[in-house]
């Protein structure tokens, strides 16, 4: 994060100040710079405008174009981009147009989740810096084949992970990575409690054969921050999940829906470390926590919308250290614009980071290979889920042409 002037004049003063009021000659707190990246972003769903609107007010990068084969995912984009920049927001005919602009230095996809490894293909080429979304791809060797791309691309390559970057969860990852306050870990817990998929186009995000299914799609973000908090490599998955409420009647152009709406998934580490994570998909609420154990300490922290009146509490962070150091609970937040801009502030300060990178040369994560393994422990947990059988990591590799992994 910028420090000092440059954060007051950049972040605080133009946001929430009266930048307005004053003519330019007269701005100091207030006044900022051109930016100085130009991005497009290719596919312009829901994810691709909320990456339009946060690169915007981020402020040190605008949007140049778009391209999406869907005419109307191309003029809300040109809506979402209009509220925020007088620029003209240029459409391109083809991917390859839109990766080879040379006026532009990044790209952000945020296509369907079975088009990424074919995007990343042509992207790479540019040697643009990229911005992927989650899950890097639906299989694993997808997975690999882009981490294996990225060791080699010249710009930045960061994949949209952006949970790391949740105020409760960049909380947690302090306290039990940096400040060691739990001591050595044991057990950690995650849960995500919220209403089914949302409408996409093509209702691709129903069928497991173009989202990866429900653990790779929507549970990647978990399995990264678990994998994180182990510090460890996982070597078996055990998973139990079903469709129980959810879509159990859409039958739409592609056929029935197939996803899972929830489940339990066991992870086990080479250090000992255990991990678990819980799915529900049809509660009337949108509820995430993760619990972690270690040998001095305890630490939960969550983040809650139930849609409710009153004051309940959106986010906690619980801190419980015996006699070990003093126990805490505090309400970890970024300023209520950041966390209304997307993903209560994630995706801000994920493109804080990407644009950090893009200044100083060199990733600092979530990087393809994080997002690799987040990849082999979905698809093991799917895999599990449907045979009912324990799956060995190593095994799986190997059965996906990777024994060398």
């Amino acid at each position: 994060m910028p420090k000092g002037k440059e954060f007051w004049s950049r972040d605080f003063a133009r946001r929430y100040g009266h930048a307005s009021l004053v003519a330019d000659k007269d701005k100091y707190l207030c006044a900022s710079e051109a930016p100085k990246h130009r991005f497009n972003v290719i596919g312009t769903g829901t994810m691709g405008q909320e990456h339009i609107r946060v690169t915007n007010f981020e402020g040190r990068a605008t949007i140049n174009g778009v391209y999406d084969p869907e005419p109307l995912s191309v003029e809300n984009a040109k809506t979402a981009h209009a509220v925020h920049s007088d620029e003209p927001l240029q459409s391109y005919a083809s991917i390859e147009e839109a990766c080879e602009d040379p006026d532009v230095d990044g790209l952000i996809i945020c296509t369907p989740n079975f088009t990424h490894i074919d995007a990343v293909r042509t992207a790479a080429r540019s040697g643009k810096h990229i911005l992927i979304e989650k899950p890097v791809a639906t299989t694993i060797p997808d997975a690999w084949e882009i981490a294996q791309m990225a060791d080699a691309h010249a710009g930045i390559f960061q994949v949209g992970l952006q949970y790391r970057y949740k105020a409760i969860y960049t909380e947690a990852i302090h306290e039990v990575l940096e400040r060691k306050t739990l001591g050595d870990i044991k057990t950690i817990s995650m849960a995500e409690h919220r209403m089914p998929f949302l409408d996409k186009v093509g209702q691709w995000n129903k069928y497991g054969r173009y989202s990866g299914g429900t653990l790779v799609e929507k549970c990647c973000h978990y399995f990264d921050l678990i994998n994180l908090f182990a510090r460890s490599r996982p070597t078996r998955v055990f998973a139990s999940g079903s469709m129980a409420v959810n879509f159990r009647e859409f039958d739409h152009e592609e056929g029935k829906a197939d996803i899972l709406d929830n489940a339990m998934v066991i992870i086990e580490y080479e250090n000992g470390i255990r991990g678990h994570f819980g799915l529900v998909m049809f509660a009337p609420m949108f509820y995430e926590e993760v619990v972690i154990c270690g040998d001095t300490g305890r630490l939960r922290a969550y983040e809650n919308m139930d849609f409710l009146p009153g004051d309940t509490l959106k986010s906690g962070l619980e801190i419980y250290g015996g006699e070990t150091c003093p126990s805490r609970m505090t309400t970890p937040s970024y300023p209520q614009a950041i966390e209304e801009s997307g993903h209560n502030g994630a995706t801000f300060f994920e493109h804080v980071h990407f644009v950090d990178d893009i200044e100083k040369g060199s990733c600092t994560g979530p990087t393809p290979v994080d997002a690799f393994w987040s990849v082999v422990v979905g698809a093991a947990a799917e895999k599990s889920a449907a045979s009912g059988e324990v799956i060995e990591i190593d095994g799986l590799l190997k059965e996906n042409g990777l024994d060398q992994v």
